[in-house]
Order: structure tokens, then C-alpha cells, then sequence
């Protein structure tokens, strides 16, 4: 019967310094968070589609609170609606996460 020997030791990587933690929210007014919002929703939607002059965001208050509708090319459409919804359900993420809870995103098709 063979001789079973301990396992080597593995050499330790050395330490560097502790990760940062969770980023903390951003507290701004409500309208500041609003102003920042259209512009940032604009420049995402335009990078991902091919007629970046057809976009259109605005902001409309409702009974329901507040919306950003996007308006876009029919062509675009679907690149920004993305498979199975990805791409809509990330930039309404991304709008939560600047504006809160209380914004919603339509998009639509311009014609």
C-alpha cells in the first residue's frame, strides 16, 4: 500500500488593502434628480441606436407619479427594447437608481 503524504502548503498571495464597501446612494432634491435624469436617460438611448436624432425623452407627471417617455425610430425599436426585454429592463435600472423609485420609463415608437 503506498505511503500517503500530506498535501504542500500553497504559498499566500500577500494582502492588500481592504476593498471599499457598498457605494452609498446619491441624496440629491428631487428636482435635481430630475434634471440630471433626462439628459443621462438621452445619451444612453442614443448610443445604442441607429437614428440617435430620432430620439426623444420627456418627462410627464401623472397621477401615478412621474414618467420618462422615450420615443424612438420604429427601426430601433427593438434594439432598445432588446431581446426578452434586457435592454429596457436595464436602462430601468439605471433610471431607478438616478431618480428613485418613483419614475417610470415608456418607450415608444416616434411614429
Amino acid at each position: 500500500m503506498p505511503v500517503r503524504r500530506p498535501p504542500r502548503p500553497r504559498p499566500r498571495r500577500p494582502r492588500g488593502p481592504p476593498a471599499p464597501g457598498p457605494a452609498r446612494p446619491v441624496r440629491t432634491p428631487a428636482g435635481r434628480a430630475e434634471v440630471a435624469l433626462k439628459p443621462a436617460l438621452e445619451h444612453l438611448v442614443k448610443g445604442i441606436v441607429d437614428h440617435p436624432d430620432d430620439v426623444r425623452v420627456r418627462l410627464v407627471d401623472s397621477r401615478r407619479g412621474k414618467r420618462m417617455e422615450v420615443r424612438v425610430h420604429p427601426d430601433d425599436l427593438g434594439t432598445v427594447i432588446g431581446r426578452g426585454g434586457r435592454t429596457a429592463k436595464a436602462l430601468r435600472q439605471v433610471v431607478t437608481s438616478i431618480g428613485g423609485r418613483g419614475v417610470r420609463v415608456d418607450i415608444i415608437d416616434a411614429y
